[in-house]
């Protein structure tokens, strides 16, 4: 009796509300779950005006951005607005020697300019509906994971069909809460998108991968594109015949700023949290995966910045490539960090030992979720072996660019091989390979992936289990005394995949008869061997892993919910439209440390150094500056803002999403985390984690001041 008591009053201290600053929210449950407290902490919207499917609301002004960011509509003729490094793809695809727009920005000066970006996408919700009981029909107790599996994925299919029905829509349904719950989301997808301006890197980039995830920041960190229309406006390719699309919807913009504790709020796409996780999983992420992959990307970006400094050429086919892998390398780092700052294993392990106390405190609880937690401990003791093997498999094996390319080449052999050879197939797949062949090599550097290819290969032979590893290995071991440098030496002097003139010549004459030369191929034959070990001997593995964690934590997530039934639970995100709210604030990341919530661009000048690519100024920049030649975009200060931070709960995915005000006016562009905060994708930390927002005032004052595009200022609502 004194034991339950005691699970009693442990249980008690769990069920409490959610602090103000966490969570990310679903819009259409915003009336029934946030509105009070948003209202009663500033907000001056109702829940209508900001989720609404009867008439216009600033969900219609929301977009995904080429699926893995967000922008917002901030004119009625489809400009949007969100990161440089969202559109920095983009961007780099539009650059050459002769046009660097990484290095020296672009701005159209009329819809005639605008340069058409193929391939690129934007997404805009119609509606959401949740689907719980439909998406679980038929699903019992008695099923296995795959049976269920397999039964909700139809279920799923036939919701998606009927809601697009006639419609020209697409529609994907998500899970929420490890699957306990779903949500039907109703898109309209538009695929003529183009680049309409950009800032100079020494702007959009400024601080470069230092500054990344770092506060005080300095960089101008947005773009802008517009989205094109039929002209019944409808989302359609590309054609030279589209006009500018008109939305139901879109943000008006303020110069009022903000100052501290004023309520805000960020409307986007969060990419993927996992708030419920036990201390099972926290351990593998922060002491086993993330220490790996931080030090393969290390010896990545050391080659790759190596490169780029001493080649202009590299810097634009590798700029990209780097800030991909450097953003998640620094990421890590500061989520490890952050993780053991808040002694977050401890803690889960504590909640562990409650939700076991509660458990075993009721016959019922106790047949639910008795040895949940036990079958946890045992499923990720087992799987640990081979997550490493995958991370050194896809890490470094599939990091070498020359593999992935290779790699492709699998389909080609295949058919060549077949019996009877089917002749449509292999020109199917020699067209799609010469396609393949133009755009990779357009970005490709053979001294660099050389230099990578020795770094990988030499980290997974020394890493790496010998009983995890390709088979080639033996042969590198047995003809190379396993030295991954003579190694990659004798495989790019002796493979034809690492020209792109010998791979299309070799293509526009290939036979099936010429199969071999694939076969023989020293680059092939090494990616044949990385592959297939990751598919025949971990991907099986880490897909039962995947099955029976997924089937546990959704038991698990139920437990969590039953036994808290006081707390708002919201949903990890999973890159669908959510909204998370807070207020603009500063933080103490140390001991006798304290960061003020907003930079201004005297901050830039006191870190230009002309000897640091990232930490160039803009001459006029500075002339602009010296001459205090703010316009009307200065704050009440007399300072030009640049960035600011707030208590808004962000993940990757909300790059590029508004920050709003109280009134739904937009103040300002997110674009990054406080390094203290990184762990918030597992663990939320009031005190500490941050989103880094640009302020609107800085980007408006780049368009008008530095590019002398005010015809695009003209398009906007501006408030003032």
């Amino acid at each position: 009796m004194k034991r339950l008591m005691v699970c009693c009053v442990l249980v008690i201290a769990l069920c409490k509300t959610v602090a103000a600053e966490e969570g990310m929210w679903i819009p259409m449950l915003i009336e029934q779950l946030n509105i009070k407290q948003m209202q009663d902490i500033g907000l001056k919207l109702s829940a209508e005006d900001i989720y609404s499917v009867n008439r216009s609301s600033l969900k219609d002004a929301i977009v995904q951005f080429g699926g893995g960011c967000t922008a917002e509509i901030i004119s009625p003729e489809g400009l949007i607005l969100t990161n440089h490094h969202c559109g920095y793809g983009a961007i780099q695809r539009q650059s050459s020697l002769e046009h660097d727009y990484l290095t020296n920005g672009f701005w159209a000066t009329s819809h005639d300019e605008e340069l058409p970006c193929p391939g690129l996408t934007v997404t805009l919700l119609i509606r959401m509906e949740e689907v719980t009981e439909k998406a679980l029909q038929g699903v019992t107790g008695s099923m296995n994971q795959m049976q269920r599996g397999q039964l909700v994925k139809q279920n799923i299919e036939k919701i998606e069909k009927e809601a697009t029905a006639g419609t020209g829509y697409e529609a994907k349904v998500r899970p929420f809460y490890y699957g306990n719950q779903y949500y039907l989301f109703v898109n309209e997808v538009f695929r003529d998108v183009r680049l309409v301006g950009a800032p100079p890197s020494s702007i959009g980039k400024f601080g470069g991968d230092t500054d990344n995830w770092m506060w005080p920041r300095h960089t101008g960190d947005f773009s802008l594109f517009r989205i094109y229309t039929d002209k019944d406006n409808k989302g359609a390719a590309y054609s030279k015949d589209n006009v500018p699309y008109r939305p139901k919807y879109f943000l008006p913009v303020s110069l009022k700023g903000y100052q501290k504790k004023d309520f805000t709020f960020v409307f986007g796409y969060p990419g993927t949290t996992r708030e419920y996780l036990t201390s099972y999983a926290i351990d593998l992420t922060t002491n086993i995966e993330n220490p790996l992959r931080i030090d393969l990307r290390k010896k990545k970006l050391d080659i790759i910045n190596a490169a780029m400094e001493s080649d202009q050429l590299v810097k634009i086919q590798y700029s990209a490539k780097a800030a991909g892998i450097a953003n998640f390398w620094k990421k890590m780092i500061g989520e490890s960090r952050g993780i053991k700052r808040l002694n977050g294993l401890a803690k889960k392990q504590a909640f562990e030992q409650k939700f076991q106390c509660w458990t075993d405190s009721l016959s019922l609880t106790m047949q639910r979720y008795g040895g949940l937690l036990r079958s946890f401990e045992a499923t990720y003791r087992e799987y640990r072996a081979t997550d490493i093997a995958s991370i050194y498999l896809t890490e470094a094996g599939q990091g070498i660019e020359l593999v992935r390319f290779a790699a492709g080449f699998r389909e080609l052999v295949k058919y060549s091989k077949a019996k009877p050879i089917k002749p449509d197939l292999v020109a199917s797949s020699i067209k799609s390979l010469q396609r393949t062949t133009r755009e990779f090599f357009r970005n490709y550097s053979a001294a660099v992936d050389k230099q990578l290819m020795s770094a990988m290969l030499g980290a997974m032979l020394t890493g790496m289990d010998p009983k995890s590893t390709p088979d080639i290995f033996a042969f590198i071991a047995k003809k190379y005394a396993g030295n991954a440098d003579t190694y990659a030496a004798y495989v790019f002097g002796h493979t034809l995949l690492a020209d792109s003139s010998t791979v299309l010549v070799f293509l526009a004459d290939y036979k099936p008869s010429m199969v071999k030369n694939l076969e023989k191929d020293p680059a092939f034959n090494l990616a044949v061997s990385i592959y297939q070990c990751n598919e025949n001997n971990v991907l099986p593995k880490a897909m039962v892993f995947n099955a029976v964690t997924d089937s546990l934590q959704r038991t698990y997530m139920q437990g969590q919910m039953e036994m808290q039934r006081d707390k708002r639970f919201y949903p990890d995100a999973n890159s669908t439209l959510r909204i998370a709210y807070g207020q603009v604030n500063d933080y103490c990341p140390a001991d006798a440390v304290t960061y003020n919530f907003f930079t201004t661009l005297g901050g830039v000048i006191q870190k230009e150094d002309p000897a640091i690519y990232d930490y160039t100024v803009d001459p006029k920049l500075k002339f602009l500056y010296l001459n205090r030649d703010f316009g009307p975009y200065c704050d009440r200060d007399s300072t030009m803002h640049v960035a600011f931070t707030a208590s808004n709960h962000t993940t990757g995915g909300n790059s590029g999403s508004p920050v709003l005000n109280a009134e739904g006016q937009l103040i300002g562009i997110n674009f990054d985390r406080n390094w203290e905060g990184t762990m918030s994708d597992m663990m939320y930390d009031p005190s500490q984690c941050r989103n880094i927002a640009l302020d609107i005032r800085y980007c408006l004052f780049i368009i008008d001041k530095m590019a002398g595009a005010k015809w695009l200022i003209a398009e906007m609502n501006i408030v003032r």
